[in-house]
């Protein structure tokens, strides 16, 4: 049917010919694959980065700003919030109200 180099290829040659091809390509590829199906190990847990605008938190979950001081987030501006006496002020909106 088809000449090549003087030789005919018939389509039974053709695939066998195709066959062993494919048979030695995957005797190449088959050990990396086995080498890749070993265990995985677990990720390691890395510590993010600390934010330096991030507010600091003591223990008990209290937010103290730069100069130590305790403050709350104020929930109508979101500004800083201190304590004095017993009523919690917003420095930025006024709001204001007894703990």
């Amino acid at each position: 049917m088809f000449e090549t180099t003087g030789k005919n290829v018939d389509r039974r040659s053709f695939l066998r010919g195709s066959a062993l091809f494919a048979a030695a390509l995957g005797m190449t590829v088959v050990p990396g694959i086995a080498g890749a199906q070993q265990p995985q190990q677990e990720p390691k847990k890395e510590e993010k980065p600390k934010d330096p605008f991030a507010p600091e938190e003591k223990k008990d979950g209290v937010l103290v700003d730069a100069d130590g001081r305790e403050y709350r987030v104020c929930p109508q501006c979101a500004y800083n919030m201190y304590k004095q006496g017993r009523m919690w002020f917003c420095e930025n909106c006024g709001y204001s109200y007894v703990e």
